[in-house]
This record gives structure tokens, sequence and C-alpha cells, in this order.
């Protein structure tokens, strides 16, 4: 009895040393691994540095170029518009962002005086649209330069990412999605789900009335009622009473010609 139970002790000490070896082996090779993506990622980072400095002249004027480029820089988790903590000669931390530091403030400036101008589109149309506009229409109308200075030559992808910009600033800007359309949301209020829903509908049929959300959506009149009026209050939706029964349009929805 006693020579079996020593030889079950024994074993059992044999697998939990193996196990021991076993982690040990594991936690090796993920620091290994981990070494070798971060020496693969500095590699990356450097050959990127290197492309931005041969081809600054083309991402400074070409938005397409400079939407591809900025596309690379976040696969391989490098933000150009974050502050950089890299030291510089000096010592003490750099400042300003990576566009900054790589291309000079040619670059960095692009996107903070874009910015500025959605900032002034978004409060200057505030009225017509309840704070929220949509990328390709804000780009068009800050491409066209009107009321706020000379045009520029952007990107929707340039529009996103100085929206982006604001961030820091706790200043309400944000992207919100709508079906299949981007939209700048200048107002700190969230939509609920029936407010999402009806600009959703608008952007599909150019207008509703309460009549087909109710026959389309199986809503009550109340509740149709309630978020029209909702969305009306925050002049999100225009009201059209011309027509048989009351129609419903989102200025949002509509392009440049419409106005």
């Amino acid at each position: 009895m006693s020579s079996r139970r020593g030889v079950g002790l024994s074993a059992f000490q044999n697998r939990t040393n193996l196990s021991s070896q076993y982690a040990s082996h594991g936690a090796s090779l993920r620091s290994n691994h981990a070494s070798s993506l971060q020496n693969q990622l500095s590699v990356f980072q450097s050959l990127l540095h290197n492309f931005a400095l041969q081809h600054g002249d083309t991402i400074k004027s070409d938005p397409t170029f400079r939407a591809e480029f900025a596309r690379m820089c976040n696969a391989i988790g490098v933000d150009p518009l974050a502050g950089s903590n890299v030291k510089g000669k000096s010592g003490s931390k750099g400042k300003g962002s990576w566009w900054a530091q790589t291309l000079g403030g040619d670059v960095n400036d692009f996107y903070f005086e874009l910015a500025v101008r959605v900032v002034e589109l978004c409060r200057a149309t505030r009225g017509e649209n309840g704070g929220l506009i949509g990328v390709e229409e804000c780009r068009e109308r800050v491409g066209k330069g009107k009321g706020i200075g000379g045009g520029m030559d952007i990107s929707d992808d340039d529009v996103l990412r100085a929206v982006k910009s604001l961030d820091p600033l706790g200043s309400g800007f944000s992207i919100v999605v709508l079906g299949s359309r981007q939209m700048i949301r200048s107002i700190p209020k969230e939509l609920n789900t029936d407010q999402s829903t009806v600009l959703e509908a608008i952007q599909v049929l150019g207008h509703v009335t309460c009549s087909m959300l109710e026959d389309n959506l199986g809503w009550s009149n109340a509740r149709s009622e309630t978020v029209i009026q909702d969305l009306l209050a925050d002049s999100l939706v225009w009201m059209d009473a011309q027509a048989s029964e009351t129609e419903y349009w989102s200025p949002a929805s509509m392009g440049l010609d419409d106005f």
C-alpha cells in the first residue's frame, strides 16, 4: 500500500513540474514573439518616416495621396494627429503631432485650419440642419469656401480626421452613421433609436409622413407624432404642409443644389 501511494505522489509531482516547464516555455515564446513584432514595427515606422520625407510635397498637396498615407500610418499604429512623446536631442519631450515633426508645420496646420472651418460651417448651418450635416456636403462647402474664406482641396477623409482632431477639446463634435451616410453632429445631444430610424427612412425615401411611419413600421400615431415633433424642435427635419398630408424632409439628406 505504501509503495503504491509513493508512486502516485511522485507522478503527481512530475506532472506539476512538467506543467510548470510548459508554462515557462510558453511565456518565453510569447516574449520572443512580442520582441520580434516590436522590432518589425520599428522597422516599418522608420520606413514610413523616410517615405513621408521623400513624398512630403505630394502628401501636402494631394488629398487622395494624403488619405492613403494616413491609412498606412493607422495600419502600423501611428496616429498622425496625436501629440508625440518622442524625446528630441535636447532630452525634452517633443510637442506637436507626428505630421508636424515629420513634414513640418504645413500639414499639421492644414488639419487644424480645416477643423476650424468645419466648426464654422457647422455653426453657420445649425439653423438649417439642426447640427447634423453630411461629411460629403461639408467637404463640398469647405472646398468652395463659401462664407469661410478661400476654398481648400480636401477629401472626405480629411474632414473625418479634422473632426477627430477636435476630440481632446471636448467640443461635442462627432461622426454618426445614418444608413449609408456619415454625418457630422455638432450638438452633444444623442439621437434615440426612433429618431435615427426616421432620419434613415428620409434618406432612402426623400421624405416621410406620419401615416408612412405607421404603415411601414407599425408605430402608433402617438409614437410617430412624438418622434416627428422632437426632430422638428431640434431643426433636424423640415415640414411641408402643402401636400395632402404633411411631409417631413431632412435638410441633412438634401444636396447643395436643393438649397
